[in-house]
């Protein structure tokens, strides 16, 4: 954060935010700024740091509730009213999108929260689910850059989208979108995703226009956002890094097969256990490696079963790998949770599924029912780490040892 960090302004200092990591970031501006500043900021129940001048509140995720349309109102209010000569620092990252819901005129609460909880059963990518979102918000999609006009903006982001894109972390709430009213409905169609008549009424009309349709999201040519900039100060990319370096320092090769990896949770564990199977018959004996990889798969939710997309892409991973003896593997959110679970992740060890169906536990059934958090907690393997305060995604690691 401190290198990101702007000058000061002759005028106030506002900072406002939202997502996983907005207090723990909240709390290294309020260390490193040497001018008075205050604000707000709006973080997931238990992921609060203690801030001395910026106001720090709770509310749901990844469902909105109550309290995170209250907070998206104080977020608007705190901005509203600054001049020119004053700075809005805006801090979002992941999970922002939830944590900001302010309806737009003609939406109420109630469709945000039915329409979320249903893109995200849709395994649709992040892109598409915050495009929906962006159009039924007012405060997504660079419309709270609007709000903090004339002020400059400045925002800092910690990435947890594959790609880094700013328009998309969080939804980009000061951040010009270059999507449209009519993809939005087009990402509902695709990924087979039921609206309200009041959703799809908003939408529709925002994409035919006319006299008193809602208005399009600014985008990023838009003059009015002259005076907002966004700065990525996070990545998934930073977090393999360090793993890499941290194997490298324990005489482990580090092999990075891609950073900004999506797609079916289960299939993609399936095709990286064929990568370890291949690295194992190539590799000498006794030189270990690891795979690395991030990004963010998805779950099309189909069972009755509990488990986030870490949990599910091990379970595949295992069944792909079938008991082989060389292979361990971690998989794991970054913000220490995986889906709405308690749990970060899993680990898998070569005897994985043994264990399971030793414990009355039959893997293929629980795969099939999406239930791979009752397989890793029936054999004591899940990965609990409580809110980490940040969030780059997930992080993957497969231990290949000849």
């Amino acid at each position: 954060m401190p290198p990101a960090l702007p000058a000061p302004p002759r005028g106030r200092t506002v900072v406002v935010g939202a997502g996983k990591a907005a207090a723990a970031m909240a709390r290294a501006v309020e260390d490193h700024w040497p001018a008075p500043l205050g604000g707000l900021v709006v973080v997931p129940y238990g992921h609060a740091a203690a801030c001395e001048r910026v106001t720090v509140v709770e509310a749901a995720h990844p469902v909105p509730d109550e309290a995170g349309r209250r907070a998206a109102e104080a977020v608007v209010a705190t901005v509203s009213g600054l001049t020119d000569d004053d700075l809005v620092l805006c801090l979002v990252s992941g999970g922002a999108s939830s944590l900001l819901s302010l309806p737009a005129p003609g939406i109420e609460l109630a469709d945000e929260r039915e329409i979320g909880a249903a893109l995200l059963r849709s395994a649709a990518p992040i892109s598409a689910i915050n495009c929906v979102r962006k159009h039924l918000s007012a405060i997504k999609g660079g419309r709270l850059a609007l709000a903090a006009r004339p002020a400059r903006v400045v925002t800092l982001i910690v990435s947890d989208v594959p790609g880094d894109d700013p328009s998309i972390v969080g939804s980009g709430p000061t951040v010009g979108d270059p999507t449209t009213y009519a993809q939005a409905l087009e990402a509902l169609e695709r990924h087979g995703v039921r609206a309200s008549d009041r959703v799809l009424r908003h939408l529709r009309a925002g994409d035919e226009g006319g006299p008193g349709a809602p208005a399009e999201t600014p985008k990023p040519d838009d003059p009015r956002l002259s005076r907002a900039s966004a700065a990525v100060v996070v990545t998934a990319a930073d977090a393999l890094a360090a793993a890499a370096a941290a194997a490298q320092g324990r005489g482990v090769r580090p092999v990075v097969i891609g950073e900004a990896i999506e797609g079916e949770a289960r299939d993609v564990g399936l095709r990286h256990a064929g990568h370890a199977l291949d690295l194992l018959r190539w590799s000498e004996a006794g030189t270990a490696s690891v795979l690395l990889s991030g990004g963010e798969t998805t779950v099309t939710v189909r069972g009755r079963g509990r488990g986030g997309r870490n949990t599910e892409y091990l379970l595949g991973l295992a069944l792909g790998l079938e008991g082989c003896p060389n292979v361990f593997a971690l998989a794991a959110d970054t913000d220490g949770r995986d889906g709405s679970e308690d749990n970060a992740g899993a680990f898998l060890t070569p005897d994985t599924l043994a264990r399971a169906r030793g414990a009355g536990l039959d893997p293929r059934a629980l795969l099939a029912d999406n239930d791979a958090y009752t397989l890793f907690a029936g054999i004591d393997d899940l990965l609990v780490t409580g809110p980490t305060l940040t969030n780059v995604n997930d992080l993957r690691a497969i231990l290949v040892v000849p």
